[in-house]
């Protein structure tokens, strides 16, 4: 395979404990893994510290060469740019090396020849201390005791430090979907248009080994996207596409790589490293979704071939391999365009070149075969007409149907033979320039074995006594009967549990919000009751309280959360549960701890309670990891992550409710109440 891979252990790390309950799959690679990488990166930095020296020695040959006018000097200087750019070319195909490590190995058990695929990859990344920085943040806005969280900080970590290493099978999908979704809900929580989260993440470009980093989540959310992705490529690389199920599955996981290259690319602005970057990301998706084109064809000849007499199978296949080789066209396009093209590794483009020539080979070879060894009836020699000059339309006339004589047919099957073997000969020219590619065994094979069979095919159709021209063989019209679509990664295989579920509902308790604890709020019961009315869940709201009654002299005010009922955390408990708490209050009464919300202007503090937010009688639903939809908020200044919020949710944040319509059961009435 051409880019470099991953190698992993044959055991992976084990689970946590908490990583388990929470129904995540924590494993990566074993520590010599883990090693091997770091050796490697390490080399990418030594190198890329030695270009950046010998660019600053050209910078400034550069200016001495334009400033000055003598002579000698001039020609001092032009010798040392010499030396200059060929140690710049030689440290760039040393890093290409690095970057483009050829495996030469096909998947484990394939059993056919197939070209071998390019798969991404994934980046790199240093160690993240969450602790600091989390600790603060939850004692100093959540008003809770930060070291209490040591053990879900703790877990958190250890979630990260597992998805460095992932696996290249579905655990290792799971691993980063469960992080990606944490950070999700890290994102819902924690980050607000106003305030980050203060930590600087660190990651290393996947294609050039370039380290960038920004204190924005959004950039560690955006790579860990790219990683699932490039580990769907990694999986499609490896299947045995000389299998029907193979090739089936590697098409799924080229569509789901594509999908999600599109979604960062359509989530993620202002990208600090070149393969974030948006045209990088599309020339990324191009050819994943052309490499899912080209197991749609492999699945097509499988798991038989079709026989040589059979027309519209050989058309169809001829049809088929024209649009894979339109498909790495394209792709070749988009990677020769700058500035993909100044960190696109060498060997992929050449790679994707010598794939277009080649399909484009093998569909002039199923085009012959459809001539000379057939006979077609009068349907298929007007499908066989359409694959060369496509379908007439309605308007124009007819054009000349092709010869329908065998001997005319066997000399335009001659001629498609020998666009055929140019294009064959082409690619193995292309091949050999590549000093990365010519190291590819299993390449160099296929191309060799399509030529073969190609003069083979020549040979029989040559005969001695042809004395006449070959014609000029038209283009085949590509044509798929199942074209591959860039499909977005599934996360729900990653659902896990909120790790900071005891902060409470999103909806309420996050950043955006702020709110002042009060309490413990003692309250007795009185002859109407403890003189306040309960709404809503998780938590449950005081939607209104009695003038003059037991809970206004307390304290409590209408809007207020009741986040504790004699010491029982209850922020997620149902309506239902907090009322049968209160039934069961004796004369004693009952003490509460409520949540206060802050007008978003008033920051939080310990000081005379001021009047709770009013109005605030909507119900609470508790939030999973799919629905953590954060506050709308302007773009940043150096990313743009943008996320729509669910219709009929106001994105995270609190707002009004409408009335209660007379239709709408009422709302609950403490014990005793009259």
């Amino acid at each position: 395979m051409i880019p470099e891979e991953k190698q992993d252990g044959p055991s992976a790390g084990e689970e946590s404990p908490g990583l388990q309950a929470a129904g995540s799959v924590c494993k990566g690679s074993e520590t010599a893994a883990q090693a091997q990488r770091g050796r490697l990166q390490s080399r990418r930095a030594r190198i890329h510290q030695q270009i950046s020296k010998e660019l600053r020695m050209r910078t400034g040959a550069e200016n001495l060469y334009r400033a000055t006018s003598n002579t000698r000097v001039r020609e001092t200087v032009a010798l040392e740019l010499s030396y200059v750019n060929s140690s710049l070319q030689l440290l760039k195909e040393e890093l290409e090396e690095l970057n483009c490590s050829v495996d030469g190995e096909g998947p484990a058990g394939s059993e056919g020849v197939a070209v071998p695929m390019i798969p991404l990859g994934l980046k790199e990344t240093k160690e993240l201390d969450w602790s600091a920085a989390l600790t603060e943040l939850i004692s100093q806005h959540f008003g809770e005791d930060g070291a209490s969280f040591e053990a879900e900080i703790k877990e958190l970590a250890d979630l990260r430090q597992a998805m460095r290493t992932p696996s290249r099978s579905e655990s290792g999908l799971e691993l980063l979907a469960a992080y990606y979704n944490q950070l999700c809900l890290l994102d819902a929580r924690f980050v607000s248009p106003a305030r980050s989260l203060g930590l600087l993440f660190h990651w290393y470009d996947s294609l050039t080994g370039v380290p960038a980093q920004q204190r924005a989540l959004a950039f560690e959310k955006g790579s860990v996207l790219f990683n699932i992705g490039a580990l769907h490529t990694q999986i499609g690389a490896r299947q045995d596409r000389s299998r029907a199920e193979g090739a089936g599955r590697a098409a799924e996981a080229f569509q789901r790589a594509a999908g999600a290259f599109r979604l960062l690319r359509d989530k993620f602005s202002h990208a600090p490293s070149p393969d974030m970057s948006p045209a990088s990301l599309s020339a990324l998706e191009q050819l994943m979704v052309a490499q899912a084109q080209e197991c749609v064809f492999e699945g097509l000849s499988l798991p038989a071939p079709p026989a040589p007499h059979d027309c519209l199978a050989q058309l169809r296949l001829a049809q088929e391999a024209a649009q894979v080789a339109a498909e790495y066209e394209r792709v070749h396009g988009a990677m020769a365009r700058p500035p993909v093209q100044d960190y696109v590794p060498f060997a992929w483009t050449t790679l994707v070149r010598v794939k277009a020539e080649h399909f484009r080979a093998l569909a002039h070879y199923h085009a012959a075969t459809a001539l000379c060894d057939g006979s077609p009836a009068e349907a298929e020699l007007l499908a066989l007409e359409q694959v060369f000059v496509g379908p007439p339309a309605p308007s124009e006339p007819r054009r000349p149907a092709l010869p329908q004589e065998p001997e005319e047919r066997r000399k335009l099957g001659k001629a498609h033979l020998k666009r055929a073997i140019l294009g064959q000969e082409e690619a193995l020219r292309l091949h050999a320039v590549c000093r990365a590619l010519r190291r590819v065994d299993l390449l160099q094979a296929v191309l060799g074995q399509a030529l073969q069979r190609s003069l083979a095919k020549y040979s029989e159709l040559d005969l001695e006594d042809d004395f006449f021209e070959a014609t000029e063989a038209p283009d085949i019209r590509p044509r798929t009967h199942r074209r591959p679509e860039a499909r977005a990664p599934s996360f729900s295989c990653g659902k896990a549990a909120d790790i900071f579920h005891r902060l409470g509902p999103l909806s309420v308790f996050s950043v955006k919000n702020r709110w002042r604890l009060a309490g413990p709020v003692h309250v007795t019961r009185g002859e109407g009751g403890f003189g306040f009315t309960l709404r809503g869940d998780s938590p449950v709201l005081i939607a209104a309280v009695v003038p003059g009654g037991r809970a206004a002299a307390a304290g409590l005010q209408e809007g207020d959360y009741i986040v504790s009922v004699d010491g029982q955390p209850c922020r997620w408990w149902k309506h239902a549960q907090v009322v049968a708490q209160l039934r069961g209050v004796g004369a004693e009464g009952v003490s509460l701890q409520v949540a206060t919300l802050l007008p978003s202007a008033e920051p939080p503090g310990t000081g005379d309670r001021r009047p709770a937010l009013r109005g605030l009688l909507r119900s609470q639903k508790e939030c999973g990891w799919e629905t953590p939809a954060p506050a709308r908020a302007s773009p940043r200044p150096l990313l743009g992550w943008s996320r729509k919020a669910p219709q009929g949710r106001p994105g995270g944040r609190l707002c009004p409710a409408p009335r209660p319509r007379a239709a709408a059961p009422p709302p609950s009435s403490c014990p005793g109440r009259q």
